[in-house]
């Protein structure tokens, strides 16, 4: 058994909640631009001194309408400025706020919903308006629905015109740090979401000590953030509340699709992302050079890029030549990069799945580092991540100050500090079977090194057994394999088999520019090349490369890919990204039989 951990930089308060954040602000920073709205295609600025009057102006119609203390209240919505709005009000109106991915289904939206007991559910579109409607009469708890695109926001404010800021203030008051400010429904990668209940201390103790640990980061009127991550996933709330907490600007992107966009416009100093967001800008960048006749170029300025990052973890640090030849490629190659990223910022915070070494000290060596971290749902986002200035690039960092992580004898991953939740909602079987004498299970397998950085190296039930009796675990091959500018979604198999096998799915954005590269037909497909010799072998050296992280008998030996894609839509990923795998196999059952006949 192995611990380790760091003294706390931040000293949770005694009492109060995450409201007086937004009184401190307007107190102390009243001009100062703490969000960024976008209105009819421009950023507009919203001080602290706005946006605290914004918020109690819809807290009083959440009052004046019945909310009471406590109050379970629903939250769909995209990324986008009320989100944050609304996330406040309820707090202030005393209530506790539950998130519901804009993508859910229906049977989603009344498990969540009916679950928590919630009274009211703030929604984006007709369309989300439609889908809670749908299930209405199973909620009997549920007695409003408001519109955010039908003027919710106006409404509500109106709804309130006669309360005071005082009675909002007076009733902002009667949380305090060990109440519940959420309930967040995990993404259920198997059996029922649960809805895990994270107070006010534990957001506090999680973004209080970020914010210390990257506070270089975090410059009150410098620093900015664009969120794109979806506000209902922890990790977007994190980054929500240090923007608030720090106080730096943050800005919404409810579009994914005009990402490029925004962050040209916004321009923001540190970016939020998932590794996938990375390997698309670093893949696009390359398919364009070699389309543009480039390609040599490219790669050998994406060498040097690594070989820079790498030599910056050593004593010497880049030698000569190699310094110079960064010089050059920054002009030709960088420069151009980091302007696809919005120009002005030098630091990323990535999590939710690997990013893997190379693209760590690729993304570095053009002057834009990504530190990874780690962290469950449970441990309100982050619980571990490299620190600004002491990054170790494989690894998903130190623990957050204040807390600690163990690694069991059996190699799980154990996590004790304030910033954990509570209990799981209406579920004290599960809540035993994850909490036990302060420690959360994680479920996650990983090491500690003897600086204390963690590394996860997969799951403790999504090992596989061969039938050879080697232990296998999924996550470092397929994130390799996930990497390649072709794959979309890889999923390893082999569990009581003779070898492991993969089944794997095609970017349907990257296809199209390879099947023209190859004088292939434009409206190629996965189904129309399956048989394709030359795709075949582009995915194979995919899963060479993958292999390459992993010993032979882990290797695998067959793939097999998939005619439709593995999606949230289909079922088989959670709005979180993560694979169901159970959900996987069943539908792709004959495919998997198909690796092994023979």
């Amino acid at each position: 058994m192995r611990e380790f951990s760091l003294p706390a930089l931040y000293e949770v308060p005694s009492d109060g909640n995450l409201t007086d954040l937004i009184r401190r602000n307007a107190a102390q920073h009243p001009d100062v631009a703490v969000v960024g709205r976008k209105v009819d295609g421009a950023w507009q600025d919203v001080t602290a001194t706005a946006f605290l009057a914004e918020v109690r102006a819809v807290a009083k119609g959440l009052m004046a309408s019945g909310i009471q203390p406590g109050d379970r209240i629903g939250l769909m919505s995209r990324t986008r400025y009320e989100w944050t709005l609304l996330d406040f009000a309820i707090w202030s109106a005393g209530a506790i706020t539950v998130p519901v991915y804009e993508t859910s289904s229906a049977e989603q939206i009344q498990w969540i919903l009916g679950d928590s007991g919630a009274v009211a559910c703030l929604v984006e579109t007709p369309a989300h308006e439609t889908a809670v409607a749908s299930v209405h009469d199973r909620l009997p708890a549920l007695a409003h629905i408001w519109q955010i695109e039908r003027d919710a926001v106006a409404r509500l404010s109106a709804a309130g015109a006669a309360l005071t800021d005082e009675e909002v203030d007076e009733r902002s008051a009667l949380a305090d740090a060990d109440s519940p400010a959420t309930i967040v429904y995990t993404s259920g990668t198997t059996g029922r979401p649960k809805g895990c209940v994270l107070t006010h201390r534990s957001f506090f103790a999680e973004v209080g000590n970020v914010v210390e640990r990257l506070r270089p980061l975090f410059r009150t009127g410098e620093s900015s953030v664009l969120l794109f991550l979806p506000v209902a996933h922890v990790l977007g709330r994190l980054v929500q509340i240090a923007c608030v907490m720090a106080p730096i600007k943050l800005g919404h992107a409810p579009d994914i699709k005009h990402l490029t966009d925004d962050l040209a416009s916004f321009r923001p100093t540190l970016i939020l992302g998932v590794p996938r967001v990375f390997e698309k800008v670093y893949n696009g960048a390359r398919a364009t050079a070699q389309a543009d006749g480039k390609g040599k170029i490219f790669d050998r300025a994406a060498d040097t890029a690594i070989a820079y990052s790498q030599a910056l973890d050593t004593a010497a640090g880049p030698k000569f030549g190699l310094r110079l030849r960064h010089k050059l490629f920054d002009k030709l190659v960088y420069g151009k990069l980091r302007a696809v990223l919005g120009g002005r910022a030098t630091h990323a915070i990535s999590g939710g799945a690997p990013l893997g070494e190379r693209l760590g000290h690729f993304y570095r060596g053009i002057g834009f580092t990504a530190l990874e971290g780690y962290g469950l749902t449970e441990s309100c986002a982050a619980t571990a991540f490299n620190p600004w200035d002491r990054q170790k690039i494989g690894t998903v960092g130190q623990p957050l100050p204040g807390s600690v992580v163990r690694i069991a004898d059996d190699g799980e991953v154990l996590l004790h500090g304030e910033h954990l939740f509570t209990e799981y909602w209406n579920n004290e079987t599960a809540t035993a079977e994850a909490l036990s004498d302060g420690w959360f299970h994680t479920g996650d397998l990983g090491t500690l090194d003897e600086d204390g950085y963690l590394t996860i190296t997969g799951r403790k039930k999504e090992i596989l057994v061969t039938a050879g009796g080697k232990n296998v675990a999924p996550a470092v091959i397929e994130d390799r394999i996930r990497a390649h500018a072709l794959i979309a979604e890889c999923m390893v198999v082999g569990d009581g088999r003779p070898f492991i096998g993969a089944l794997l799915t095609l970017d349907e954005e990257f296809l199209p520019r390879w099947a023209a590269e190859h004088g292939r037909p434009a409206d190629s497909t996965a189904v129309s090349l399956a048989e394709d010799p030359e795709l075949l072998a582009a995915v194979q050296r995919a899963v060479d490369d993958g292999n390459a992280a992993v010993s032979k008998a882990e290797s695998v030996r067959k793939f097999r890919i998939l005619p439709a894609q593995l999606t949230e839509d289909s079922g088989h990923v959670t709005p979180s990204l993560k694979l169901k795998r159970n959900v996987v196999a069943k539908d792709f059952a004959e495919e998997i039989e198909a690796l092994y006949r023979g």
